[in-house]
């Protein structure tokens, strides 16, 4: 067993050796490391009068994640879909969603693929960031190949991760995000740690 786990810190400390980032990337601020502040970054590609970001609270009120700017007399107050985009679990407060106005109708956006399309066009990092949560990527800010990137004209390149099963496996990837078609392509670059505690729920 101690073998094991000696050579598992020998081949992560190896890993981190392999995976170089380019000198021209930037490392992604701390705060957009967390979901919940990356949506008033969001330039909607389309006019709505309204939107709010909300979760499935029971409490309208704590419910609310964002919103953005709302004419006085308006108010929206329509029932919770039955899920959301970035499920994190079954019951209350385990999902969000986006509801907006247009039109004077009521839009829904409750699933990742309606998430991107609520984005459209991605104009800055942070929509970069929830784009490719869509997918299953996000953000350690822990290093440099987990939480790096760089703008261009029409691409926003990252470096994130991607964390799956029990005990928890850990990969960083290379991310590409196209920024006038939201198309992302990704690039393994390898697992760089391990969680052995991690007990089945």
């Amino acid at each position: 067993m101690k073998a094991i786990i000696a050579f598992s810190v020998i081949f992560s400390s190896l890993l981190y050796c392999q995976i170089k980032v380019p000198d021209d990337y930037k490392k992604i601020p701390d705060i957009l490391d967390t979901t919940d502040y990356l949506y008033p970054f969001i330039v909607p590609d389309k006019d709505y009068a309204y939107w709010r970001v909300l979760s499935n609270d029971m409490d309208y009120e704590k419910a609310v994640i964002y919103e953005s700017q709302a004419p006085d007399f308006m108010t929206i107050n329509e029932p919770v879909p039955e899920r959301g985009f970035f499920q994190r679990c079954i019951g209350n407060n385990c999902f969000s969603y986006i509801l907006a106005c247009k039109n004077d109708r009521s839009v829904y956006f409750s699933n990742e693929q309606q998430l991107r399309d609520f984005i459209g066009t991605v104009d800055n990092l942070p929509e970069a960031i929830l784009l490719a949560k869509t997918y299953g990527y996000s953000v350690d800010t822990s290093t440099l190949f987990t939480g790096a990137y760089k703008i261009e004209e029409n691409h926003i390149l990252m470096y994130l991760m991607q964390s799956k099963g029990c005990p928890v496996v850990k990969e960083s990837f290379w991310v590409k995000i196209n920024r006038k078609s939201g198309k992302l392509e990704a690039r393994k670059n390898g697992i760089y740690a391990r969680d052995e505690n991690c007990s089945p729920l």
